[in-house]
């Protein structure tokens, strides 16, 4: 703080050392720059003071231009958002576990913007989404916001509260991916499990280079979406092999209505093979509750 300064200043600048964005750093640098002394002895100040203004605006328009250009993504039904530190290994991750082929390098920041790919398991496609590093640019809060569970990858223990304070969502589940536990002799091993057991973290220990513990991951990832899987078919044929995916307790009429829209209301009936049913082939009006792998074949007026 200068010498002279003023109630305002002192006040604009707490502002701005409290600032969690740089919209109100820059607000904040505004206001001290207004209300700072004005003398020839505070020359230099103020102009420190102009000079972090200018490196600010010029970060927040370099900022705007970048998010505009940012990748956009149709989000899944099922979703899942790899999210961690420079070299971490999610792009390796992301390989193993779907359909993708995402450029993997020994650099950093290797991954520039958002790379999807398909996990198939137990019926269901799930959409998993590799971000860039935490700490980039290209990172996209609005992605993690709307994701249905957060795969928070490290490869150190003290990477974790790190990255969790980075978090906004708090809704989505979250497992902890320990990647490159290969690199840990047995004793690190031991211990690295055990103090994320005794921080009660949802956590999984993988090598995504050796193949270890990908189908423990996998199944996490699945568990972790509230669901059933619904099968369906028509009259003497097979049902379908992809389910539809609905929330516990969801009615047959909610299930109508999904999958014919404005068509449910012609809906009479169904049948019944399966956890809800009491005898296979049981009639079951619209009001019947399904269940996991129920099949269901409906029959119109």
């Amino acid at each position: 703080m200068p010498i002279n300064a003023s109630f305002e200043y002192a006040k604009a600048e707490e502002k701005y050392y409290a600032a969690k964005t740089d919209e109100e750093r820059l607000k904040a640098l505004e206001e001290m720059l207004r209300s700072a002394p004005a003398h020839k002895g505070s020359e230099k100040f103020r102009g420190d003071i102009r000079l972090k203004i200018k490196k600010l605006r010029e970060a927040i328009v370099k900022s705007k231009k970048a998010s505009k250009g940012k990748k956009g993504i149709k989000k899944g039904e099922l979703q899942a958002v790899l999210v961690g530190l420079t070299n971490s290994g999610k792009s390796s991750i992301l390989k193993s576990l779907t359909n993708a082929d995402p450029k993997i390098a020994s650099y950093g920041f290797t991954t520039t913007e958002p790379e999807i790919g398909t996990l198939n398991y137990s019926g269901c496609n799930i959409q998993i989404v590799d971000l860039p590093p935490i700490a980039s640019i290209g990172f996209n809060h609005g992605i993690v916001n709307n994701s249905d569970t957060i795969l928070v990858v490290v490869e150190k223990l003290h990477e974790i509260e790190e990255i969790l304070n980075n978090l906004r969502n708090k809704k989505a589940k979250q497992i902890i991916v320990f990647n490159k536990i290969d690199l840990y002799d047995e004793n690190t091993k031991r211990k690295i499990i055990e103090t994320l057991k005794t921080k009660k973290y949802n956590f999984v220990a993988i090598s995504a280079e050796k193949k270890e513990n990908l189908e423990d991951l996998k199944e996490k990832i699945f568990k972790s979406f509230n669901i059933i899987r619904i099968y369906t078919h028509q009259p003497g044929k097979k049902e379908d092999d992809v389910p539809v995916i609905m929330p516990p307790d969801s009615t047959l009429e909610q299930l109508a209505e999904k999958i014919l829209h404005e068509y449910s209301k012609k809906i009479k009936y169904a049948k019944v093979w399966g956890p809800s049913s009491k005898f296979a082939g049981q009639k079951i009006g619209l009001k019947h509750i399904v269940k996991d792998k129920d099949i269901i074949e409906f029959y119109t007026e």
